[in-house]
């Protein structure tokens, strides 16, 4: 009876272990963060299949990436911040369709319009993700007040600004778990991994072989994305 109970709280323990890790250290300035993607809301008959299935961001000090790339005809979408050189760019490629739109500094990255009008109010609410000590807020929209979505930040890892650009600029803390909604889907990220490692420059540097297009366009093409 003992021996089930202690194999029970290991393999316990073991999973718990292996959804979350921390590779590296606290108050890194480099590396990588892994999350899931779970989607929720009107996928418009899209199998998930196709989707993509992890987002990856890259950062380094005040730079940063976001990265969401499907497995199905390389499609994704990115995001790029590197204020050093006013770039704060979204790509969207989809087979051998690749596009781009430049942002101007203090503009928010195009697609997230669903999102006007939502309020943060940061709690006193604490856990620990990763490894890593964070903050809370909730997150609610106009529609629905009584509809409060939680996020997670931590001041742990030091990247400037790291949403700038985003939704939620004015969370001071890299974020843990958070959410993004585009059109009438929702898209939940929940970090599973974060990496110390080297980054380099050029990932920060702005992309060739996409061709510029208007605000309107990205935008487009980024809510039409899902519904294909």
């Amino acid at each position: 009876m003992r021996f089930s109970y202690v194999f029970f709280i290991a393999v316990i323990l073991a999973m718990t272990g292996y959804s979350c890790k921390m590779k590296g250290g606290k108050n890194i300035d480099q590396g990588e963060i892994h999350y899931n993607i779970d989607y929720t809301g009107n996928l418009s008959g899209v199998p998930k299949e196709v989707l993509p299935k992890s987002l990856i961001v890259s950062f380094k000090k005040d730079k940063i990436l976001f990265e969401m790339v499907s497995p199905f005809g390389n499609s994704g979408i990115l995001n790029l911040a590197n204020p050093d050189k006013n770039i704060f760019d979204t790509y969207f490629s989809l087979f051998t369709l690749k596009y781009f739109y430049a942002a101007e500094p203090g503009e928010k990255f195009p697609g997230f319009e669903a999102m006007d009008g939502m309020e943060i109010k940061k709690t006193s609410k604490t856990s620990v993700i990763c490894g890593f000590n964070c903050k809370n807020a909730e997150v609610t929209f106009p529609a629905d007040r009584e509809k409060i979505v939680d996020i997670w930040y931590t001041n742990e890892i030091n990247v400037k600004n790291s949403n700038a650009a985003t939704p939620f600029s004015q969370i001071d803390g890299v974020l843990m778990s958070f959410f993004f909604t585009l059109g009438k889907t929702e898209l939940h990220f929940n970090a599973e991994t974060v990496y110390q490692k080297e980054i380099p420059d050029e990932t920060f540097e702005r992309r060739d072989k996409f061709v510029r297009v208007s605000r309107e366009d990205i935008k487009k093409l980024i809510n039409n994305m899902i519904s294909l």
